[in-house]
Parts: C-alpha cells; sequence; structure tokens
C-alpha cells in the first residue's frame, strides 16, 4: 500500500518536475547580486525559498541574492510583466556567471489581460481595412539593392499589433520570395558580441504571393511582444537563389508604442 502511494505522489509531481527542467538556467554566484532587467514594469514577483532575498530598485530592475548560500539547493522565481510571465529555475553559481540578467521574449509567455480574441476572418477584416488605407505614415524605411521597404502602418486592437509593411522593386528583375522572418536582435552587432537573435511567428498574414515584380504590400499580425530599448525587431525580406536579395527592415520598440488604434 505504502509503494501505491508513493506512485501516486510520483505522478502528480513529475509533471512539475518536467517542466521545470525546461526552465531557463540561472546560477546565483555567492556574494554577488543578480539583477533581472524587464522590458516593462514588473508587477508581481514569487520567490519560492526563504533563502534569496529580492526588492525593485527601479520598476523594471528585479534585485537577487542569497540570503544563506549553505542552505540554497535550488529554487524557481517568476517574475510577471504588465504582459508577460516568466519563470527561471535559480542554482548554486560561481563567480563569473553574468550578475544582469535580460528577460527577453525567449522566456516569456503573454499574458491574456484583456481576454480579447480575434477569428482569422476578423483578422483578415482588420488587415484589410488597413490596407485600404493610404501609406501616408511612413515610419521606418530602407534602400537596398534598389527595393525600397517602409513601414506604412502600425496598429493595436486588443492584444494584437498589425504592421503594415510594403517594398517598391526599382528593377526589372522580378522578386521571388523565399521567406518573411521578423527576429528581435540587438540594435549594434559587432563580431565580438554574443549576439542572440530571437525569432517569433506572426499569428496572421493577409496575403502570400510567391512573388511581385514591382510592388508589395502586406500586413502581419503579431501577439503584443515587449523587448529592451537596445532591440529592434527586423522584418527581413529574402529573395530565392540564385539572386538572393535580402532586404532587411529595423522597427524600434519607440514604434510599437507610438502604434495608433485600429477601430473594430
Amino acid at each position: 500500500m505504502k509503494k501505491l502511494l508513493l506512485f501516486i505522489v510520483w505522478l502528480h509531481i513529475a509533471p512539475c518536475l518536467y517542466a521545470q527542467d525546461k526552465l531557463p538556467v540561472i546560477y546565483l554566484p555567492e556574494n554577488l547580486t543578480i539583477h533581472f532587467i524587464s522590458p516593462e514594469p514588473i508587477q508581481y514577483v514569487d520567490i519560492s525559498t526563504k533563502d534569496l532575498i529580492g526588492d525593485l530598485p527601479l520598476k523594471n530592475v528585479l534585485r537577487l541574492k542569497l540570503r544563506d548560500t549553505l542552505k540554497f539547493v535550488g529554487s524557481v522565481i517568476t517574475i510577471a510583466g504588465e504582459k508577460f510571465i516568466a519563470q527561471y529555475r535559480l542554482m548554486p553559481g560561481y563567480p563569473g556567471v553574468p550578475t544582469e540578467i535580460e528577460i527577453t521574449p525567449a522566456a516569456m509567455r503573454p499574458l491574456d489581460i484583456s481576454g480579447i480574441g480575434l477569428s482569422q476572418n476578423q483578422l483578415r477584416s482588420l488587415a484589410l481595412s488597413l490596407v485600404a488605407k493610404k501609406p501616408d505614415k511612413r515610419i521606418e524605411k530602407v534602400n537596398a539593392f534598389s527595393i525600397k521597404a517602409q513601414l506604412n502602418h502600425v496598429c493595436t486592437i486588443g492584444d494584437y499589433i498589425f504592421l503594415d509593411i510594403s517594398y517598391r522593386n526599382k528593377t526589372n528583375l522580378k522578386y521571388d520570395i523565399a521567406d518573411f522572418r521578423f527576429k528581435i536582435d540587438d540594435k549594434k552587432v559587432t563580431k565580438a558580441a554574443n549576439n542572440q537573435s530571437v525569432e517569433i511567428k506572426p499569428e496572421f498574414v493577409l496575403f502570400n504571393p510567391p512573388a511581385f515584380s514591382k510592388n508589395y504590400r502586406n500586413v502581419f499580425v503579431f501577439k503584443k511582444m515587449s523587448f529592451p530599448g537596445n532591440k529592434v525587431l527586423r522584418a527581413e525580406l529574402s529573395e530565392k537563389q540564385l539572386s538572393g536579395r535580402i532586404v532587411t527592415l529595423s522597427i524600434s520598440y519607440q514604434d510599437i508604442l507610438d502604434a495608433d488604434t485600429l477601430p473594430n
């Protein structure tokens, strides 16, 4: 009977242990302070052990330190912002580990605060209404390989962000689309830096043409996102070989914050 009870208890705790193993691991060195840096104000923190002490010296900074290094064997910390929740597995560390931890989209899970959810048909209708607007708000633009890319509009509704992007091909060579990717990268990338690129996928794409000759315009819909000011969202349009022209349009977080409200 005792073995049966232990087996039942294990069935209940095993999924939790498995989930914790999948969490990002942060090492806490003795006599050093770790700072978690959030892209938005931190609303809630749960520290599941008395062996740690922490506070919020700034709205978007969590300061964490070991209280008792001898007793600490590991724990899990939960950090929630306005629109995300992130969890990390904390382990004993050693001098030399990073003491500044940037909360990246890879560690975030969105918080559905408003409860608003839109169907694919609703997203398509809203995207079409955006395309019908004249691109009079050219926020960001870039030229590469005689192809001009520009961000026409950034709009939000509920928990969704709409990016209206257009391209103009000034050459007589048709552009065969290989892929369209969105990545959050460092603003300044050097060869010596360890650049961490996080790819994000749109929830909805209005059009999926295989190629375009002169003009191409599309709307990409994302769930609300947050990223630090030293990062940018890069919209990368790549061409099929052999030509392989790549056009990258950079979108700042301020562009997202300045988004218009899209009427439904």
